[in-house]
């Protein structure tokens, strides 16, 4: 579902941080029942959920329909594991993706910038998704791995596919997540067997890249056996690039929509990774991490059965005003700023750093190529389905430059 935003009337972008401001001011815990879900609306509340592993679980298998396609992607995808499981995969990742190795793309990030700003250097206007926030992250997480870089336009109709959410509406059931899986399972099909073939093959072949220390990493005697590997390297691939493609939309048109924030930014680039945050605060591109409650519990003061599925909300816990000042207020310098938007406790984003370093380096290079980056007809702006993910799908700017 593509949304399009009727010229003089509010953004997108602005009407669900309304949304959530309303949700949370319902109290701090509340039951949905349109969705048949329990909501967690409040900042110490949502760290609570997310904390603890062994009363909310991330393992939805039971609650979700099953496909079996997708259970192979289950095997290593470790976002949805509860220890001991999620401890052996994510140490084993740990030991291959490294903070020294984030910090050494930075060169290669500025490269990959460089050469998809100039090809649109002869252009006043060009859509800023198509030119730059799809392809940069695609492309660096692509070279990480190992996997040829030239394919990233089919990484990124994968992940069209798996995050366009066109089967789905701004409130999806158990019906409509069906028919979504059964209409994607030929996407992951194919991405499953392409990803187990580039495993086999550095297996084979290693070479210095982080699928080939992945094969080699080892906790306890025990290797990532190759199924294992599948759902690992392809949430990298597909899921760890659309965070950063979000978040740099979001920002550009934030951005736009509070005047002086870009002029303040280019005089002092030093202030870029803080107005990231904020950007995360104010639009966090998953703003619900869901849990299966395993037992009985009171939060916020509602009694909560076991075997439930609980909304953690970070789009609410992030503006809420016991923990933020002035949290309906976009403040581009604002600190300290405890956002929830990746997560908290032991499945706190494993791709945080590389997107906040994309997105720092990616915003400061706009400023550098181009005096003026504006969104000129917010009515052009094409978004991502809010119950998927909050974004842009196509942006067109206008530049100009010194």
């Amino acid at each position: 579902m593509i949304s399009r935003q009727p010229t003089g009337e509010r953004l997108l972008l602005e009407e669900l941080p309304d949304r959530w401001r309303d949700l949370r001011e319902a109290g701090p815990v509340r039951y949905d029942e349109t969705q048949g879900v329990w909501q967690v609306l409040d900042h110490a509340g949502v760290a609570t959920v997310l904390a603890d592993p062994a009363t909310y679980s991330s393992d939805l298998s039971a609650l979700a329909p099953t496909q079996s396609d997708f259970e192979t992607f289950r095997q290593g995808n470790f976002v949805g594991m509860d220890p001991p499981e999620h401890r052996k995969l994510r140490t084993l990742v740990s030991q291959a993706f490294t903070p020294r190795v984030v910090q050494g793309l930075g060169p290669r990030i500025e490269a990959v910038c460089a050469r998809l700003l100039d090809a649109v250097a002869d252009r006043d206007r060009f859509d800023l998704v198509d030119a730059l926030a799809y392809p940069l992250p695609i492309i660096v997480i692509a070279e990480l791995l190992g996997i040829p870089a030239e394919e990233h336009r089919l990484f990124q109709e994968w992940a069209s596919v798996l995050f366009g959410g066109d089967q789905l509406g701004e409130a999806p059931d158990m019906a409509d997540l069906e028919r979504a899986l059964e209409a994607i399972a030929p996407t992951v099909r194919e991405m499953n067997g392409y990803m187990l073939d580039h495993i086999r093959a550095r297996r084979a072949h290693p070479g210095d890249d982080l699928t080939s220390r992945l094969i080699a990493a080892e906790v306890d005697g025990v290797r990532l056996a190759d199924q294992e590997m599948v759902g690992f390297v392809a949430l990298l691939l597909v899921a760890g690039h659309i965070t950063t493609t979000a978040l740099l939309g979001n920002a550009v048109v934030t951005f736009d929509r509070h005047p002086g924030t870009d002029a303040a930014l280019r005089a002092d680039p030093a202030r870029i990774p803080a107005a990231v945050e904020e950007v995360l605060r104010w639009l966090p591109p998953f703003p619900e991490l869901g849990r299966r409650v395993t037992r009985p519990v009171v939060l916020g003061g509602r009694d909560i059965p076991a075997g439930t599925l609980l909304m953690a909300h970070l789009g609410a816990a992030n503006r809420d005003p016991t923990r933020f000042d002035t949290p309906d207020v976009f403040d581009a310098a604002r600190n300290p700023n405890p956002h929830l938007t990746f997560g908290h406790g032991i499945h706190f984003c494993f791709g945080a750093p590389l997107a906040r370093l994309e997105a720092r380096i990616a915003l400061r290079m706009l400023h550098e190529r181009f005096r003026i980056l504006a969104v000129p007809c917010y009515e052009d702006i094409a978004y991502q389905n809010p119950a998927v993910i909050i974004g842009v799908r196509h942006l067109p700017v206008e530049v100009g430059r010194p």
